[in-house]
């Protein structure tokens, strides 16, 4: 029987299979994950001719990836030799594989490398990547520095595409540990090569304000870039381009119109690769313009799981058609070290919509880990403002930022590999970047939470490394003089939140209720919505502190801070929207149910500023404040005359009216039980006590506690 050519070539396939070849099956893969690799455990070096094609490597065992010890993914165990505690530092492996084209048709040439803890690999006898290990010579007692394995980072290695050759190709690979007693090992590699340009990763957007955003992708081989933009989908009429040829590419947008939708595709600069009407961004709103704006907010999202897949649904299905302006991740981007591979998962993979329509604004958490190698960790992965290209002060580094959104002031600070002393240069430039901003609205964030009884415990000073003490004892103060508003973390996987609170910097058991500015649920439904006198920065008139670790996983703990008005162990993320002098906030379940909110409203609800060049009256005090049963209300009247005293709701409500009629000049105290017009008591939450009389008005705000 006559065989055609195809026959042919797929039982050769399967006979150079047979004897131990990785094969290119789809003409694009040329070792596949979970190959069977030779290798060879050795107390002592191999000599230099081990990385050629023709060395013997006949007497060496093999088994398939993942090879190594110590780890669960493992499927081959390679010895380590007789001594635990003296355990070979440096292990062997070859494999053989054949390229079916020709090297001149392939434009790309990428590594998959799941290791622990450093290699090198060579192609054809020559060296062609090294990871975790120095530069310059290196022998078998040679150390690593200590990388994880687990994940499979991607590697560029365009540059080895002329080691090639059509037919059979040698990899050899040394893999060396961090020292003698180390518990694991780990080595598998996948090489594919491709021979036309396509999107890996993105678009994704990155520090965008009201005139510019970056976009940034990653393509399968080197070729150069270019962004084409417009005002409808049917007409992108501008350009940005990049000549250099690179697989990571990121090209600013500039010159744009405040609060615009644009459109776009991303590509070379002879082809678009992607591009569609879902290919769009809104630019934020011109500095200080009041927007309606929606935050989504997503903490210890990075698992790629379903259940980080469901919380990002249920908040699909809840915002509908309406847009996100803007989203902050609160860290742990990417499980379990933050990898290149496990971004990939853990967020690009995950959030490919939003990533190319809205900006984000992510923090470092503790397993956003650094890397050793270019484009394999949280700093190489986002690009975020050094200088204040998007608003704020200059912090000079990615660690710790500001950005404007409108009305809104964001901080991002970095609890994780940051100083956290109160004379640090975080601590410095935060200070610095409050007593500029003029916004209404200023939120931070972080990751570690300064208060929390969920899967860690914020009363615990060891825990984290201390991390969650020295936010609370030392940048807590800081936010609360300038009035920051709103303080965002993750960490603890829970959703936590807190009442309106100021001065609070110890553990649990220091709390007191003068702390306490508004003990209610913040819900105007409720006990009414959050009241802050100043619409901007008022120092010491308290902070709503959420802790949202919950986007991919729960983790338990007592859940029983008595700052917080809430706590659930449940998946989800917070939904923000700020209007004005207005924010509405929501804990969103994985199921699409609000499970929790919130209102602040900011801006005294009454006038009081006195008519004329000086005050005929003042309201001196409320004693105590906050209060459970009474409180005495004290003013003064510096002639006789009429005046009406009243309370008002946090939404300018009148509830109760404690005196209307001639006045005499002089002190006067009148004591309000806490109840309206008709003898029913109130709930607990804001109160404002308003004075009025011909020369002016004068309110006081009061706080009810449980």
């Amino acid at each position: 029987m006559k065989l055609c050519r195809r026959a042919w070539a797929s039982i050769a396939l399967v006979v150079l299979a047979s004897f131990g070849f990785a094969v290119a099956a789809d003409g694009a893969t040329l070792v596949p994950r979970y190959s069977a690799w030779k290798y060879r455990d050795t107390p002592v070096a191999l000599p230099s001719t081990w990385i050629q094609s023709g060395y013997n490597d006949s007497s060496w065992p093999s088994g398939p990836g993942v090879l190594g010890y110590g780890d669960g993914f493992i499927v081959t165990t390679v010895p380590w030799g007789p001594d635990a505690n003296n355990k070979y530092r440096t292990t062997y492996f070859r494999l053989s594989f054949v390229l079916g084209v020709s090297p001149a048709s392939i434009q790309g040439l990428t590594l998959g490398a799941n290791y622990d803890d450093g290699f090198v690999l060579y192609l054809n006898g020559q060296e062609v990547a090294r990871r975790s290990l120095p530069a310059g010579p290196i022998d078998y007692s040679t150390f690593a520095t200590t990388h994880e394995g687990g994940s499979y980072e991607a590697i560029d290695l365009a540059a080895a595409i002329g080691l090639l050759v059509q037919g059979t190709n040698q990899l050899a690979i040394e893999v060396h540990q961090t020292n003698p007693t180390s518990p694991d090992l780990a080595m598998d590699l996948e090489l594919s090569y491709t021979t036309t340009p396509g999107i890996t990763r993105g678009p994704y957007l990155q520090t965008g304000s009201h005139n510019q955003v970056k976009v940034r992708w990653r393509t399968n081989v080197a070729t150069d870039g270019r962004v084409r933009y417009g005002l409808t989908a049917g007409n992108l009429n501008l350009t940005a381009s990049n000549a250099t040829a690179t697989i990571e590419h990121e090209l600013a947008l500039t010159g744009l119109a405040p609060n615009t939708t644009y459109y776009y595709s991303i590509g070379t600069i002879a082809q678009t690769l992607a591009g569609d009407v879902t290919y769009r961004f809104v630019t934020a709103p011109a500095p200080a313009t009041h927007k309606p704006t929606r935050i989504w907010v997503i903490g210890d999202s990075g698992t790629g799981s379903g259940a980080a897949a469901a919380v990002r649904d249920a908040y699909s299905a809840y915002t509908g058609v309406r847009s996100t302006d803007l989203w902050l991740m609160l860290g742990d981007n990417a499980y379990q070290t933050g990898t290149d591979a496990q971004y990939q998962t853990g967020v690009f993979d995950m959030y490919p919509v939003i990533l190319r329509q809205s900006v984000l604004w992510p923090t470092r958490g503790n397993h956003d880990q650094i890397h050793a190698g270019p484009d394999n960790d949280y700093y190489d992965l986002f690009t975020l403002p050094t200088a204040g290209q998007a608003g704020g002060l200059a912090s000079g580094s990615e660690a710790y930022y500001s950005f404007d959104y409108g009305n809104i002031h964001f901080i991002c600070l970095d609890s994780e590999g940051t100083s956290r002393t109160v004379g640090g240069a975080m601590a410095q430039w935060l200070r610095n970047d409050l007593a500029a901003t003029p916004r209404d609205w200023v939120i931070a964030y972080w990751h570690h939470p300064p208060y929390s009884r969920g899967s860690h415990d914020s009363d615990d000073s060891l825990d984290s490394g201390g991390r969650l003490k020295d936010m609370r004892m030392n940048f807590l103060p800081i936010l609360d003089s300038a009035g920051v508003d709103l303080v965002l973390t993750g960490h603890s996987h829970s959703y936590e939140r807190s009442f309106l609170v100021n001065g609070h910097y110890g553990v649990s058991s220091t709390l007191t209720s003068a702390m306490i500015r508004d003990g209610g649920d913040g819900r105007p439904a409720g006990d009414g919505a959050y009241a802050k006198a100043t619409l901007g920065t008022g120092p010491n008139e308290g902070a709503i502190y959420a802790v949202a670790g919950s986007s991919a996983q729960v983790g338990g703990g007592t859940l029983n801070h008595p700052v917080n008005v809430i706590s659930l162990n449940e998946l989800g993320s917070m939904v923000l929207d700020v209007n004005g002098s207005r924010m509405d906030a929501r804990f969103l379940s994985s199921t699409g149910q609000v499970r929790d909110s919130f209102t602040i409203i900011k801006g005294a609800p009454v006038a009081v500023e006195p008519r004329g060049s000086e005050s005929a009256l003042s309201l001196l005090s409320s004693e105590p404040n906050p209060f459970a049963l009474e409180t005495r209300i004290s003013f003064r009247l510096s002639a006789p005359g009429p005046a009406r005293l009243q309370v008002l709701d946090a939404l300018g409500r009148r509830v109760r009216t404690l005196a209307e009629g001639p006045r005499t000049a002089g002190r006067h105290d009148l004591t309000w039980d806490g109840r309206d017009d008709r003898g029913e008591p109130l709930g607990a939450g804001v109160y404002f006590a308003v004075l009025e009389t011909p020369t002016g008005t004068w309110a006081r705000r009061m706080v009810r506690i449980r």
